[in-house]
């Protein structure tokens, strides 16, 4: 007995599951059972690496969704509409649907899962965050059974990639960045990644699964690389860190929650300093990896390719599966499995990021004199915050200034000194955001230093 298949979409990802489909020899015996009955496309003559037959094909996805022969909805067409209305489309015809939209998700996924709960359909999430990398159901089902105090990872390619580049060659980000774009890792507008978005809309869908309740994208703190110096990334090697863009969801305070109190989330994206012996820290290239912290599993890593044809079809095939193993077996969508849709059993709350505590990296520019360090740790002591580090590295075309000026022989030595400049880069010890912006304000009013040249957060 075959299940027919719906396909809204056959770019990269779409014409990974079709070809998965067109070829079960060697894998699963259900994927045999799995039978394409109908695929929406933009354009009809268009000329395809996979041939399909020509009455498969249809500019009309709801024609897709409307036909009796699919039983199983698959969109993979991204962006936020139709997708969203086809979606609901779906399910309000009470069929299940398997997506790899992590926009859609992100923004809308509560009304999503109230619309499936209600018609007691699935709809499946595995592939819109890590690609192949399963973490979706482990998550909802394998790791039920813990507190998770954190999720952590680096879930977007395209900065890991430009960020391990920059690290390896001391490259700049712009011109990885261009070779990025041209090797196909980077859109051609990158923004979505580069600005921190596509990481933001992964790390709300996995927020909500961990914690059990839906989180606002829109009051997720968001930071990309784009205005990242290659300069911050050397020093952060000197000083024995790599530079990474981390998205984090972390409980904050101990024990549960009183009843009807919504729990307290600090969600965020941004480039962090982590340690080299960091899990995360040995991420290269395209790769993505969650790490998640719980009580009493303690930490464990999902590791793997977070984009591509290959890996993110195969996370759409194994929800394909899940729901097709359901129905084999004569199970009905009106008694859901609970872990299988992870609906929301509680309600979660983003923290005004002040009260939030961490680590942090400041690069400065300064007058090259002396005092200077200690008035700067004068500030840093006034307002409650801890160094763990402070060193000074001779400044480099800084302000706009040039090497050939700094270094200029026929420049007298005497006006050299007198206009002397310096890099001094501080660590500081965990501290209340609050606390650490009081000590940066006071620090930009020093005279002696004369810019604030880059701020990051360090694990």
């Amino acid at each position: 007995m075959t299940i027919g298949i719906g396909l809204l979409g056959l770019g990269t990802v779409g014409a990974g599951v079709a070809a998965i489909l067109a070829s079960p020899e060697g894998r699963h015996p259900l994927v045999a059972e799995l039978e394409l009955k109908r695929v929406a496309v933009r354009d009809l003559s268009r000329t395809r690496p996979l041939q399909l037959a020509a009455e498969l094909l249809t500019t009309s996805p709801e024609a897709v969704i409307d036909d009796p022969a699919v039983e199983i909805v698959v969109e993979v067409m991204g962006g936020l509409e139709p997708a969203r209305s086809l979606i609901l489309r779906a399910i309000a015809a009470g069929k299940p649907v398997v997506t790899a939209n992590k926009a859609v998700i992100a923004r809308y996924g509560e009304e999503i899962a109230a619309a499936a709960a209600a018609r007691g359909v699935y709809v499946l999430i595995e592939a819109a965050v890590g690609g192949g990398i399963p973490i979706i159901e482990p998550l909802k089902q394998s790791l039920g059974g813990n507190r998770i105090q954190r999720v952590s990872g680096i879930i977007n390619g395209t900065t890991n990639y430009i960020l391990s580049r920059m690290a390896d060659e001391g490259a700049a980000y712009a011109d990885v960045l261009a070779d990025a774009q041209r090797l196909g890792y980077a859109e051609a507008d990158p923004a979505a990644d580069v600005q921190g978005g596509d990481a933001a809309d992964k790390i709300a869908i996995l927020a909500g699964l961990a914690y059990g309740g839906p989180v606002p994208r829109a009051g997720i703190a968001t930071e990309g690389i784009d205005r990242l110096d290659a300069r911050d990334v050397a020093y952060a090697a000197q000083l024995g860190f790599v530079v990474k863009l981390v998205a984090t969801a972390e409980r904050l305070g101990s024990g549960a929650p009183a009843p009807g109190e919504p729990i307290p989330l600090d969600v965020r994206v941004h480039p962090t300093l982590l340690p080299k012996q960091h899990p995360l820290a040995g991420v290269h290239g395209v790769n993505n990896a969650i790490l998640v912290e719980g009580d009493p599993v303690g930490q464990v890593m999902f590791y793997g390719p977070g984009a591509g044809a290959g890996p993110t079809a195969s996370a759409v095939v194994a929800d394909i599966l899940n729901i097709a193993g359901i129905r084999q077996v004569g199970g009905s969508e009106a008694g859901l499995d609970p872990l299988l849709a992870a609906s929301s059993w509680r309600q979660c709350e983003l923290v005004d990021g002040s009260t939030s505590r961490h680590r942090n990296y400041v690069r400065l520019h300064t007058r090259d004199e002396a005092g200077v360090i200690g008035r700067i740790g004068s500030c840093f002591g006034a307002a409650g915050v801890s160094i763990q580090s402070i060193v000074q590295f001779e400044a480099r075309e800084a302000e706009g200034e040039t090497e050939a000026d700094v270094e200029g022989g026929a420049t007298d030595r005497a006006a050299t000194r007198a206009g002397a400049k310096a890099e001094i880069v501080v660590i500081t010890h965990e501290v209340q955001e609050s606390h650490f912006r009081q000590a940066l304000a006071a620090i930009e009013n020093l005279s002696d230093v004369t810019k604030v040249a880059a701020c990051l957060r360090t694990l």
